[in-house]
């Protein structure tokens, strides 16, 4: 069986921004900021004070009366973040009905700080003071599987664990499901929840801004911004709807893009070989599946993983630049980092990249890097830009997501106008 088309129905997410793609776009093209004072937790023994927070968030409006004890933030992130990705793709429970929907879900650390409440608490009191609820969250698959839980998601169900590359590499594992035919439709994204354990370790690895030259670039990071000197924490949850094309045709689905193509690579001596991985990687995606009928003139723009960590930063730009020139696009693209607004959310993250460039499909209009003032010296790409851009957007034309982590996973996503 020939691979089959896969396309974009639906779009649910929970943000600092917003609650949906759109309002997400709109206040990233205004170049609001979420990355503000962290209230959930007490940061004083952070780097930063500051983190890409929802508040308030209440899931109650997304999910209802039923009972929510058992599920703690990062599964209630997700599992709302699913009912607004399957309302908006019109896959209501009666269509539901009979139909194996599948769920891949990019996380770093998924609940991170149940389990360290239940260890600290089995630590201190002993096993048989721990919660039976939190110990059914102690397990990094567990948001995925409370969500299928919840909506009767039968499929497959997998979790993607790859740091900052985890939503990118789960929205490309489920396009990859649906080509192969092992599935007609996923929900695919990443979740992930702010929280003190996860902060703190970034913090004291010298991963957060603050943590190299003891202060914060204008009062937060800026992603390529000559002084950066680390990221802010982020959290949220993101899904886009994946279908078959001829699945969402028959039903008369609203199509926001296709899955043009995909690639992934490894830094295995890390410094040395992130910008040459992320390179491979950009080819792979061009020359992968759909995405290698493309015309080289047809890439309109590129959506970064760039968080203001001045190590990977610089790597990314530079493996993007060698990406180009080995694909033959232009060099001078339009560049977005959107994690200038909304801090680093790991796993979601992913999924915001992609909802912000398929907005930029729909509409022409690209988020400047909020904060932006100088880049570095020789900084390789020239189409970063703190104002907002707009293009001219041609039929089909593509868009770029790369990510990189900082244990070696590198990915690039190419995402096409309908």
């Amino acid at each position: 069986m020939p691979p089959r088309e896969v396309v974009v129905t639906g779009l649910g997410l929970l943000s600092p921004l917003g609650d949906s793609a759109g309002a997400l776009h709109e206040a990233l093209l205004a170049g609001e900021i979420g990355v503000k004072p962290i209230e959930l937790f007490d940061p004083s023994l952070l780097t930063t004070k500051l983190g890409g927070e929802i508040r308030p968030f209440e899931p109650e409006r997304y999910l209802g009366e039923r009972n929510l004890r058992p599920l703690d933030r990062t599964s209630r992130l997700l599992i709302s973040a699913a009912t607004r990705a399957l309302e908006d793709a019109g896959w209501t429970a009666e269509a539901r009905s009979g139909r194996e929907l599948s769920l891949a879900v990019g996380t770093t650390y998924c609940s991170m700080h149940t389990i360290s409440e239940f260890d600290r608490r089995g630590l201190k009191l002993g096993p048989n003071y721990v919660s039976p609820f939190d110990f059914a969250n102690s397990v990094i698959n567990a948001a995925a599987g409370q969500a299928a839980i919840w909506h009767k998601l039968a499929g497959v169900n997998s979790t993607l664990a790859g740091g900052e590359t985890s939503g990118l590499q789960a929205i490309a594992y489920g396009a990859d499901l649906i080509r192969t035919g092992q599935t007609d439709v996923v929900l695919a994204g990443g979740v992930e929840e702010l929280c003190f354990e996860s902060s703190i370790a970034y913090s004291r690895a010298g991963r957060l801004a603050g943590g190299e030259a003891g202060t914060e670039t204008n009062g937060r990071p800026v992603p390529f911004d000559r002084a950066r000197d680390g990221f802010a924490p982020g959290e949220g949850a993101g899904l886009l709807v994946l279908e078959a094309a001829e699945v969402a045709e028959a039903r008369g689905a609203k199509i926001y893009a296709r899955i043009a193509g995909s690639g992934a690579a490894f830094a295995p001596e890390r410094k040395g070989d992130f910008a040459a991985a992320l390179a491979r990687a950009i080819t792979a995606a061009w020359a992968s599946t759909i995405g290698a009928r493309g015309e080289r003139g047809a890439l309109m723009c590129i959506g970064c993983g760039a968080s203001g960590a001045r190590d990977l930063d610089a790597w990314e730009a530079q493996g993007i630049a060698l990406g180009l020139k080995a694909t033959g696009a232009p060099t001078d693209l339009p560049v977005a980092a959107i994690k200038a607004n909304l801090g680093e959310a790991l796993g979601a993250s992913g999924a915001f990249q992609a909802m912000s460039l398929i907005a930029t499909l729909a509409d022409g209009r690209l988020p400047g890097i909020a904060g932006l003032e100088a880049t570095d010296e020789g900084f390789p790409l020239a189409g970063v830009s703190p104002d907002s851009q707009t293009l001219a957007i041609r039929t089909g034309g593509l868009a770029l997501a790369t990510a990189i982590s900082a244990d070696g996973p590198v990915m690039a996503l190419l995402l096409a106008a309908p």
